[in-house]
C-alpha cells in the first residue's frame, strides 16, 4: 500500500524566490534534454543528499542550485555533474518500507555559495521533531495529482506525526520504522508531500531552519491520503553515516576544511 514519490507537491503554494536555497533538482538526461525527476539537499559545496530510491545505476544525472523557475535562464544558478553517488549499504529498492532510502552525490566541482545557494543545516543526532514542529516540504512537484509540473518551486505546510501515531493499526502499522518520520495524513490536499529526495524544512527554536527529513515514500491510495501521511527518512538517524561517507571520500585539504 505504498510507493515511493516520484514528483509532487500537491496543494502546494509557490515559494518566495530563493527562499529555500539548499534545495536541489535532480535531473536526468534523456533524448538529448534534462529532465527533472526529485529534489535533493545542498549539505557541502560538493554533497547534495537525496533519496536512495531518486538513483538509477542505467541514468545519467545532473543537479541544479539555485534555481527557481526550472525552465527559465536565472542568474546565479549551478549545473554540476555529479563525480560519485553513494546511496546506503542497507537500502533494497524492492522493500522501501525498511527504510535507509538516502544517497549523497559528490559533485564534480565545488559550488560558489550566494544569496541563491546556501547550504543546510543538519539537526543534532538522534534528534526527534515534536507535534509543534513548523515544517515546510518543497519541490517542483504537482500542483494536483496527475497534474503537470510547475515552473517554480512550490511549498507546503506539513503536520508532524509523532511515531507511537503514525505506527498504529489505523495509520502505517509496521511500515514505518523509527528512523522514519511522518507528516501529514490529515486528508487535506492543500498540505500534501513533495519531491522525491527532496527537503522535509523545520525551524529550530532560534528561528533558523533544518532539514530533518527526506522524502521517501507515501500510500498508493493517493497523496496524503487520511491517516497515510507522507513518509520521510529520518536525517538525524543518518549523521553518522553522513559524516563517514564524506570523511571516506575526501580527496584534498579543501573539501575538509570546508566540510567542517
Amino acid at each position: 500500500i505504498y510507493k515511493p514519490f516520484l514528483s509532487r507537491v500537491v496543494g502546494g503554494d509557490n515559494a518566495r524566490p530563493y527562499s529555500w536555497p539548499w534545495q536541489a533538482s535532480l535531473q536526468y538526461s534523456y533524448s538529448g534534454g534534462w529532465f527533472h525527476t526529485c529534489g535533493g539537499t545542498l549539505i557541502a559545496t560538493n554533497w547534495v543528499m537525496t533519496a536512495a530510491h531518486c538513483i538509477s545505476s542505467s541514468r545519467t544525472y545532473q543537479v541544479l542550485l539555485g534555481k527557481y523557475n526550472l525552465y527559465a535562464e536565472e542568474n546565479g544558478s549551478v549545473a554540476a555533474s555529479p563525480a560519485k553517488i553513494i546511496v546506503h549499504e542497507k537500502w533494497n529498492p524492492n522493500k522501501v518500507s525498511n527504510g535507509y532510502d538516502i544517497a549523497l552525490i559528490k559533485l564534480s566541482q565545488h559550488v560558489q555559495l550566494s544569496d541563491k545557494i546556501q547550504l543546510a543545516c543538519l539537526p543534532p543526532p538522534g534528534s526527534i521533531l515534536t507535534e509543534k514542529a513548523i515544517c515546510y516540504v518543497t519541490g517542483w512537484g504537482r500542483l494536483q495529482t496527475n497534474g503537470d509540473l510547475p515552473d517554480v518551486l512550490q511549498q507546503g505546510h506539513l503536520l508532524v506525526v509523532p511515531y507511537p501515531i503514525c505506527s498504529s493499526p489505523d495509520w502505517w502499522g509496521t511500515v514505518v520504522k523509527t528512523n522514519m518520520i511522518c507528516a501529514g495524513g490529515d486528508g487535506v490536499i492543500s498540505s500534501c508531500n513533495g519531491d522525491s529526495g527532496g527537503p522535509l524544512n523545520c525551524q529550530r527554536a532560534d528561528g533558523n531552519w533544518e532539514v530533518n527529513g527526506i522524502v521517501s515514500f507515501g500510500s498508493s491510495l493517493g497523496c496524503n491520503y487520511y491517516h497515510k501521511p507522507s513518509v520521510f527518512t529520518r536525517v538525524s538517524a543518518f549523521n553518522d553515516w553522513i559524516s563517514n561517507t564524506v570523511a571516506s571520500h575526501i580527496l584534498s585539504v579543501k573539501d575538509y576544511e570546508i566540510l567542517h
